[in-house]
């Protein structure tokens, strides 16, 4: 597939921020019940929200930068209260004469203006991506601006989530083209040109992948992994890949402000085979399956623990050994939303899995399933994970060829 310029990327992304801008994030605040959305930053210690608020071209905050964003009854209302700068300017309205007021006044003055009932900051005690304002930063908005405006202060933290896991409609324009991109460096690796039986490690296959990516100019939002299951066992790291081996990908990429991420198999074929072996045919049918299970309990208004304890009991009624550990995708890897099993917890969580399951969303469907197999000495995994759009109260998987294995 054929990587965009950077010319090009930079504009979609630029075009995705003002989508959101414009129909996002008043509606939003409305539903949380914040007027004022105040994301200050100190330059190289942004906060997660100031990062996804700002265009291609501001790279870092300045000194201390400074978003407002006012819902003035149903109208969005940005304003940017920091040094001039052209790029930010397209986005915000710049609020502060330098030459006769500090930055403070110019902040007080714009509250005092707007009048809020309610300051939304980005603190919270138990959602990362919406604990981004500093101490340092607290303790100045507490000494230079009145009582009258800091006891307005808010958390943010739902706002932040419901802002963070919302697709807008680009985004969901554009997400195929990215998982696209993800696949065709998935498929690339999946070949026998480029795994040597018994000369290529898991360790190479890595490399293989990163390399990939760095030569596009992009970006892996985790190291991709690779470890095999054959009848001994499962194997990783400096093992060399032989006939025979179950190959499994864990690899997620960032590209045009969206993440992917995905695991797939590809059998090795032994000299004997000329297919896939019907047991691990079946073991994956029996995965993708689950998946579906997976995919018809998303529903609105459910939280992430519904979800897992209906799907894992449909999946013990059915016979199907299954763990599953879904969670929200987009401009994060693991981004905000609700949790929806922990691989190393396979119940449900407290706090983020409690959270409640919204359109225009993503996720990684993340899972596995199990079985006993002939020939192997232990039972074989099946390790898949999907990124998929949940939107008009259904799923769409965004990469084709779910239910396969690679056979090479």
């Amino acid at each position: 597939m054929q990587i965009r310029t950077l010319k090009e990327q930079y504009e979609i992304k630029d075009r995705i921020l003002k989508e959101r801008l414009d129909t996002l994030v008043a509606p939003l605040m409305m539903e949380c019940g914040i007027d004022v959305w105040l994301i200050p930053s100190k330059e190289y210690n942004e906060d997660p929200i100031f990062e996804v608020l700002t265009p291609s071209g501001f790279p870092t905050a300045r000194r201390v930068s400074i978003l407002l964003l006012h819902n003035d009854h149903g109208v969005l209302k940005s304003y940017c209260i920091n040094m001039h700068d052209h790029e930010l300017e397209k986005y915000y309205t710049q609020d502060w004469d330098i030459k006769n007021e500090t930055q403070f006044q110019a902040l007080k003055r714009v509250l005092e203006r707007c009048n809020p009932k309610t300051i939304g900051l980005n603190y919270s005690d138990d959602f990362a991506y919406c604990d981004g304002l500093s101490v340092g930063l607290l303790n100045l908005f507490k000494r230079e601006l009145p009582e009258t405006i800091t006891d307005k202060f808010v958390s943010a933290e739902m706002l932040a989530i419901r802002f963070l896991e919302t697709r807008s409609t680009l985004e969901m324009h554009y997400y195929p083209e990215v998982m696209a991109l993800s696949m065709d460096i998935i498929n690339d690796t999946y070949t026998k040109e480029v795994i040597k039986l018994g000369k290529t490690t898991c360790d190479d296959l890595e490399w293989y992948m990163k390399d990939r990516v760095n030569g596009l100019g992009l970006t892996f939002w985790f190291p991709p992994t690779i470890d095999v299951q054959r009848s001994t066992g499962m194997f990783s790291g400096d093992t060399l890949i032989e006939a025979g081996d179950l190959v499994h990908c864990d690899f997620g990429i960032t590209y045009l402000g969206l993440c992917t991420d995905t695991q797939r198999l590809a059998y090795i074929t032994k000299i004997t085979e000329d297919k896939l072996p019907d047991e691990l045919r079946m073991g994956m049918i029996e995965n993708s399956h689950f998946q579906d299970i997976v995919s018809q309990s998303f529903k609105v208004g459910k939280t992430g623990n519904e979800i897992f304890s209906e799907a894992l009991t449909i999946a013990a009624q059915e016979n199907i050994q299954a763990m599953l550990y879904s969670h929200p995708l987009g401009i994060h890897g693991h981004a905000a939303g609700p949790t929806i099993g922990l691989y190393s917890d396979q119940k449900p969580q407290p706090l983020k899995g409690d959270l409640k399951m919204h359109q225009d969303t993503a996720y990684a469907l993340e899972l596995n399933t199990c079985k006993v197999i002939a020939g192997y000495q232990k039972p074989v995994f099946f390790f898949t994970e999907e990124s998929v759009l949940f939107t008009k109260d259904k799923v769409e998987y965004l990469a084709k060829d779910r239910t396969e294995i690679t056979v090479i």
